[in-house]
């Protein structure tokens, strides 16, 4: 995120889905609502949208630094991320950009919350916030692969795992980390998808995750993030840049390293639950109530997509969640 270049532009999809993109934010917009509640809510959200890369411009130089203290921020977005990632700060490295995608998701998907709008979704490149009225689910898909995630046909992508949330389950954001999506990782992990509370929470907590998924190999390929990228937030922390075929050994070290860290957040109450993929490997961090949450919601936690291979559009440049229109 650089600069506010070009203008923003959108484009229906479909009779409830839409396309809008402004410089690196690329959002998937899926509303069910009455006709006139759903047109005057995309309105809604298209308008706010518009203002939101030229304010976190305003602002960029500020969220780049690491957070050991509040800064003073004017912009709505920017104090979503500082909000969502000062939780994190004292115990471990990270700056508020760890949570824009799922801030910018979290204070669009505002606009869908009024009389006539059934259920919503925003997904930013993997980063999905959740609106849902009383008695309304998503189908949620993990696509941990990116080259399957990138293939051209929605049908025949191959999920990793499937979830449903509820409108009486605690979760309305889900995020996901790893060292082959579109931001560093200080870790090896192929992805890590987080529920939590809000999007924005959920992007802090799974680029966290994320980074502790990791242990030492020679064959790992690290690189100096400033190295790669003159204006990253990172400076001079190595990232991840190569990860070769790993011995069994190595695979299960880091993934319990990341579930470690995982449980750490959880016990904070900052996460729900979590899945980390390596290598054909999966590491699960169910929640606490898993039974009574999966009996409540009708949830199959994380599991294997094996049955109902249902219609999946593909999150943009990202490695993991996929939303899944299925009532």
């Amino acid at each position: 995120m650089s600069g506010a270049s070009g203008a923003a532009a959108r484009a229906r999809l479909g009779p409830d889905r839409w396309h809008f993109q402004h410089g690196p934010i690329d959002l998937i917009i899926d509303v069910e609502a009455e006709l006139d509640a759903g047109a005057h809510a995309i309105a809604d959200c298209w308008r706010q949208f518009q203002a939101v890369l030229p304010a976190l411009v305003q602002e960029l130089a500020e969220l780049r630094r690491p957070l050991r203290t509040r800064p003073a921020l004017r912009g709505p977005v920017a104090r979503r991320m500082v909000r969502a990632c000062a939780p994190f700060a004292g115990e471990r490295f990270i700056t508020p950009m760890a949570a824009v995608a799922g801030a910018v998701a979290d204070q669009l998907i505002a606009a869908f919350d009024r009389p006539g709008v059934t259920r919503a979704c925003i997904n930013n490149g993997g980063d999905i916030a959740l609106l849902l009225s009383p008695g309304a689910r998503y189908r949620v898909g993990i696509c941990s692969e990116l080259d399957g995630c990138a293939a051209p046909a929605a049908h025949g992508v191959p999920l990793s795992g499937v979830f449903t949330v509820g409108d009486d389950t605690p979760v309305r954001g889900i995020a996901t980390s790893g060292w082959r999506g579109r931001s560093f990782s200080l870790g090896i992990a192929d992805s890590v998808t987080v529920l939590a509370a809000n999007a924005a929470a959920a992007d802090a907590a799974a680029t966290m995750i994320a980074n502790a998924v990791n242990c030492d190999h020679p064959g790992i390929g690290r690189r100096p993030a400033d190295e790669l990228k003159d204006d990253t937030d990172l400076g001079a922390l190595l990232v991840t840049v190569e990860v070769p075929p790993l011995p069994a050994t190595c695979i299960a070290a880091a993934l319990a390293s990341g579930r470690a860290e995982a449980a750490h957040w959880r016990n904070r109450g900052l996460i729900h639950a979590a899945a980390m993929f390596l290598q054909g490997q999966v590491e699960l961090l169910l929640p606490r109530e898993s039974g009574d949450f999966a009996a409540r919601s009708g949830a199959v936690l994380f599991a294997p997509a094996v049955a109902e291979p249902a219609v999946a559009e593909p999150a943009v440049a990202e490695p993991a969640v996929v939303e899944t229109a299925t009532a």
